[in-house]
């Protein structure tokens, strides 16, 4: 996967061989309101490879520790740079300093299915049964 980085941009990394995702790294110091959300624009430029995604997802410790989380989509043909935005569901603002592991970004891949229109479709033996259906 080919990766640009604009100048001052500290490259996405694992911190272990076989760790899932590349942690993407805050540009800025900034603060994520407790109840709020912060946009970080992180210099990152990535070219997907075909017939894959990536992912942004939640670093687990701030997550777990911090009520902070993200989420986001990066299609296969997007080249711009990756921007990711923090929630933070907690009761307490929360300060992101310059460098901070900010998000991790998973390359999954992807099917391009046609989509065709239909009267009617089959979900097997569940149907339409939906939420809490399966008890607790």
């Amino acid at each position: 996967m080919n990766i640009y980085l604009e100048p001052g941009t500290k490259a996405p990394t694992r911190a272990h061989e076989t760790d899932a995702g590349l942690d993407i790294y805050s540009r800025e110091t900034m603060l994520v309101p407790a109840h709020g959300n912060a946009v970080f624009h992180t210099g990152v430029h990535i070219e997907l490879p075909h017939c894959t995604a990536g992912l942004l997802k939640s670093k687990s410790g701030l997550n777990v520790l911090h009520d902070i989380t993200s989420e986001g989509v990066i299609d296969e043909g997007y080249a711009g740079e990756i921007v990711v935005k923090l929630y933070n569901s907690g009761d307490r603002d929360y300060w992101v300093q310059e460098g901070d592991k900010i998000s991790q970004l998973l390359v999954v891949p992807v099917q391009y299915e046609r989509v065709e229109i239909v009267n009617t479709v089959n979900g097997g033996t569940r149907g339409e049964a939906g939420f809490g259906s399966t008890g607790k």
